[in-house]
């Protein structure tokens, strides 16, 4: 399992940002927001990107998608979902 966070920020940005969090993952960035628009994050209506938890499956294919992220119990609910999702624990 692979995870990561996507930000509409630049990269120079988002490495302050997961430095100042000492984060374990990577941030991407995508300034452009061409993947994020893909994703439906942002669109021509809302410039500032939906905080979306997109889960994709070895297919390369999406599986779930949680819309109603709340940043205070988030690690949880992802743990939920994934074993939800049959996808085994880390070890």
């Amino acid at each position: 399992m692979a995870y990561f966070t996507a930000s509409t920020d630049t990269a120079e940005t988002n490495k302050k940002f997961a430095e100042s969090l000492e984060v374990d993952y990577p941030i991407l960035s995508d300034p452009d927001k061409k993947v994020a628009e893909a994703f439906g994050v942002v669109t021509a209506e809302r410039q500032v990107p939906f905080r979306w938890t997109i889960y994709i499956g070895k297919s390369g294919k999406i599986v779930a998608i949680d819309k109603s992220v709340k940043t205070g119990s988030h690690g949880e609910d992802i743990a939920a979902k994934l074993k939800e999702l049959g996808i085994e624990e880390a070890h």
